[in-house]
């Protein structure tokens, strides 16, 4: 089968509990029919065998490293050894594996901090479970920003994309309720998040000038400032300093005209002030296909845009779409601009 690269994608294990392991078996065997990069899975052997055996696939597994992950994938899926912690039971979370986790999303940002790995992708995570194991973060994101700055000693700006066949759309806040919102909106904060994106839609999406359509935070964009003011004193200011640097960013927007047809013609990006205005849109016109990528990593890093899905894990009926397609994205930005554009 033909490969893309002699150097593998990093792929963590997520939560063994959840479809990771599903959706990791079912995409390693589809890997010819859909020339699918080679991956080295960081993970829990045993863990995987048996998610195998239940759902009566057959898979041979090779203990591997990046120097040998490409040779080993037509054949076996590669897999770099890191323990669950316990013997884990599909649907069944436990925080004994929060560690095995953890461990598996460090050592694969370290890869390709090195330049061993090409990139990172994430299989999904529960984030419950790593909080009642003390894990000091909102999320993914922000732990792999964290990585990135202790390794580099600079400060990182992380921005989430949900990158879809018919849409691409950035939460400005991400991780806390809603209620929070309007607090953690700073004009600062929108126009930064909106320099990274230009930035990284030009240097690994290939787009010469991004068109970013600003949403409002208020409905109908606060009109005029009898829903809100947020949308004049916060939104707005951001909006003009970016285009006074160059960068096309243009509203705020009424954020329930921003995603039809006609809408998204108009632009490259959607910025969405929270993360459900984002997501919601993101995930109905791409759930299957949609990948989350972060940007302004000093790595490359892609990840299925949906969950654990523990209802679900080892029955068989998890679909691969949105990891096949996180596992081609990472593929093709890091072949294009390495894995530290």
């Amino acid at each position: 089968m033909p490969l893309r690269s002699s150097i593998p994608l990093a792929l963590t294990q997520g939560d063994p509990a959840g479809i990771g392991p599903d959706i990791t078996l079912a995409a390693w065997l589809r890997r010819g029919e859909l020339d699918l990069p080679p991956f080295l899975f960081l993970g829990d052997a045993a863990m995987l065998a048996a998610r195998a055996s239940q759902l009566g696939l057959t898979v041979p597994l090779a203990t591997a490293d990046p120097a040998n992950a490409c040779d080993i994938f037509p054949d076996a899926l590669p897999i770099l050894p890191i323990e669950a912690g316990m013997d884990v039971i599909a649907g069944e979370p436990h925080v004994a594996t929060a560690k095995g986790t953890i461990t598996a999303i460090d050592k694969a940002v370290s890869l390709s901090m090195s330049g061993r790995t090409s990139a990172v992708v994430t299989n999904p995570i529960a984030k419950s479970v790593l909080y009642d194991a003390g894990f000091g973060f909102p999320g993914h994101t922000e732990f792999l920003a964290d990585l990135a700055t202790r390794a580099t000693g600079k400060p990182v700006m992380p921005v989430m994309l949900l990158a879809g066949p018919k849409l691409r759309a950035i939460p400005v806040t991400i991780h806390i309720p809603l209620k929070e919102v309007p607090e953690a909106l700073t004009s600062d904060l929108i126009a930064e998040t909106c320099r990274v994106t230009d930035h990284d839609l030009r240097a690994r999406f290939g787009i010469s000038k991004p068109r970013l359509a600003v949403a409002g935070l208020n409905p109908h964009a606060g009109e005029n400032g009898a829903l809100g003011k947020e949308d004049d004193e916060i939104i707005r200011p951001a909006i003009d300093k970016l285009r006074s640097e160059g960068i096309d960013a243009f509203g705020p927007l009424p954020a329930d005209t921003m995603f039809h047809d006609d809408a998204r013609r108009r632009y490259d990006v959607a910025i969405c002030m929270y993360h459900d205005q984002a997501l919601i849109p993101a995930k109905a016109l791409g759930f299957d296909d949609s990948v989350n990528v972060t940007l302004g990593l000093p790595f490359v890093r892609t990840s299925p845009d949906h969950g654990t899905a523990f209802g679900i894990a080892g029955k068989g009926i998890a679909k691969e779409d949105s990891l096949v397609a996180a596992l081609k994205l990472a593929s093709e930005i890091s072949s294009k601009t390495g894995n530290n554009p």
